[in-house]
């Protein structure tokens, strides 16, 4: 039933809402669909660890359960938390921020994005992102009755965005930059010079960026520069962060937004009445794990790196040709060699070698002809991967 009849005026009326009715369905769920009753499949899939969370940082929120401390923390977050998150920022990327005012804990930096634009952004404001992107950034805009505008990135230029690109699409209704670096697919990384040119067109502009960096410790080459941390954009920023993917709590949902006093006022706001306040337990857990995580990040980061490299040299040898990511977990071969488009080719290589990988057309036009394929697995699930993968790209070589 798409319609239903208003009993007063006689006329049919539409169910579902236009926002509800633009969104496309996830490109990542249904691939988790389609292997859901496959046995034997190698999943380079799912954007998550394959690390189970360190238990110290289990153990905490365990500890707390038994204590009964199940009740609702203040709507921004416990304090205790606030104030470690406020300390991290300071003393990893020299930024101030105040715990009380400045930092809204969030359930994942999901929920973060989502207050952002519905705090900042009024029907037919554009937010400028990179394609290809994660697969929430223009559906969180479009659920704000925003209009998402895209700015191609390329592998040539390793899917680095350039601040003459973003300018040219600016209008007098854009309201905001929204970039995602370490990126989700591309594995890309800005260097710190191309995100101050961003920084200058924001101020001359006087735009908003909201900069997610939820993968900001999965950087493998050189230190990653925190937007905020940039002179003259802290009135501009709404910095997203989280637990998910340093600590291996993508399940926890725990994350956090950080920016002015007004902005964080009015994302609480609407954080009160849709969520309340994020899970005590998982707040108690994000507390352990900054003060004593850091050692598991580190060598998470160096177990990543190792399974970096393997996977991205592997894809090359089979005939993938593949960029070197500089962060996140994934790499984005191009399966150009194989003349299929980027769903054939995900949707065959799970039915005939069962490797489940994610189309890059999921993350934007741009993706096309590429595959997203998460290295947060083990070597030798890795390497048997490569294996089935060669024997298909071997097979369906373009001729």
């Amino acid at each position: 039933m798409t319609t239903r009849m208003n009993n007063k005026t006689g006329k049919k009326q539409k169910i579902i809402s236009e926002r509800a009715e633009k969104l496309s369905p996830s490109g990542i769920r249904k691939f988790f669909d389609m292997l859901a009753d496959m046995e034997d499949v190698i999943s380079l899939g799912v954007g998550e660890p394959d690390y189970a969370t360190p238990w110290h940082i289990s153990e905490a929120a365990v500890k707390s359960l038994e204590k009964g401390y199940t009740m609702y923390t203040s709507n921004s977050g416990m304090p205790e938390l606030r104030e470690l998150t406020s300390k991290y920022l300071k003393e990893k990327y020299g930024i101030d921020y105040k715990a009380y005012g400045e930092i809204l804990m969030t359930v994942g930096v999901s929920e973060a994005l989502d207050l952002a634009m519905r705090a900042i952004i009024n029907p037919g404001d554009e937010v400028i992102m990179t394609d290809p992107h994660y697969v929430a950034y223009d559906s969180c805009v479009i659920l704000a009755e925003g209009k998402p505008v895209m700015v191609p990135t390329f592998q040539k230029n390793n899917f680095e965005v350039e601040a003459k690109d973003i300018e040219a699409k600016i209008t007098d209704k854009t309201k905001a930059i929204l970039i995602g670096f370490p990126s989700n697919p591309t594995g890309a990384v800005m260097p710190r010079q191309k995100l101050l040119d961003i920084a200058a067109l924001a101020k001359k502009y006087n735009l908003m960026v909201i900069s997610d960096e939820i993968y900001a410790r999965l950087t493998y080459d050189g230190e990653h520069t925190c937007f905020a941390s940039l002179p003259g954009v802290r009135e501009n920023t709404i910095l997203l962060g989280g637990f998910s993917k340093a600590y291996a709590m993508t399940g926890w949902r725990i994350g956090y937004a950080v920016a002015t006093e007004e902005i964080i006022a009015a994302m609480t706001k609407i954080h009160q009445y849709t969520i309340m306040s994020a899970p005590t337990p998982a707040q108690v857990a994000a507390i352990e794990a900054l003060k004593n995580g850091e050692s598991d990040v580190v060598e998470m980061v160096e177990d990543y790196n190792r399974r970096r490299k393997f996977i991205v040299k592997g894809l090359n040898e089979i005939g993938l040709p593949c960029f070197e990511p500089k962060g996140a977990f994934y790499a984005f071969p191009s399966i150009t060699p194989t003349g299929m488009t980027s769903e054939e080719f995900s949707e065959r290589l799970l039915k005939e070698e069962k490797v489940a990988v994610v189309p890059g057309s999921a993350f934007g036009k741009c993706g096309e002809g590429y595959v997203r394929c998460c290295y947060a697995t083990s070597l030798a699930e890795i390497e048997e991967a490569l294996k089935r993968m060669g024997r298909f790209v071997k097979g369906h070589r373009r001729r």
